[in-house]
């Protein structure tokens, strides 16, 4: 089964650099039938019967190469399919320019889902489903209001965040 691997703050303003070469043998080294990386920001799409311990395995030997240990936020091919069909800003037909997905490491309880409130974040919106937060920021990410640091403090865990046009890049490799 193919998944996604998702890195957070890899290649960032020149900060936490990790050539995608290096990324993709990691993976492989790790148990990954196959492993691709797929733009310079930290996704690499891979085949693994245990994929949880393939990304475990990837990052204890990339901080030993490297000297850090990437966060890594895992989906299914099948999960990520289903995240892109259920985004409300798209089916309200909003500009893609203006959407992103912020994948979290873990789904959030009720009681710390609630804990965002919609209006403190306008003209920034968002939307929770599961482990995905989808948002669209008009003004763009650079001035937005809805960063990966709230989500961690309104949720309690590790979100890594990837424009529309990224994730729909994402999904061809995937399904390719």
């Amino acid at each position: 089964m193919r998944h996604l691997a998702l890195l957070r703050g890899v290649n960032v303003g020149g900060a936490r650099t990790l050539p995608m070469r290096e990324l993709e043998d990691a993976f492989k080294t790790a148990g990954a039938a196959s492993a691709a990386a797929v733009i310079q920001s930290g996704n690499v799409v891979f085949a693994s019967a245990r994929p949880e311990a393939t990304c475990a395995a990837a990052a204890i030997a990339l901080q030993a190469k490297f000297g850090f240990r990437p966060t890594v936020v895992l989906r299914s091919a099948k999960a990520w399919r289903a995240m892109i069909e259920t985004n409300p800003f798209v089916a309200a037909g909003a500009a893609t320019e203006a959407l992103h997905v912020a994948c979290l490491a873990a789904e959030p309880s009720v009681s710390l889902a609630a804990r965002l409130d919609p209006q403190a974040f306008l003209p920034d919106q968002f939307a929770l489903a599961g482990a995905d937060v989808y948002l669209k920021l008009p003004n763009g990410v650079a001035k937005a209001n809805l960063t990966n640091a709230r989500l961690y403090k309104a949720f309690a865990t590790v979100s890594t965040m990837r424009n529309w046009r990224t994730v729909l890049r994402l999904l061809e490799r995937l399904e390719a």
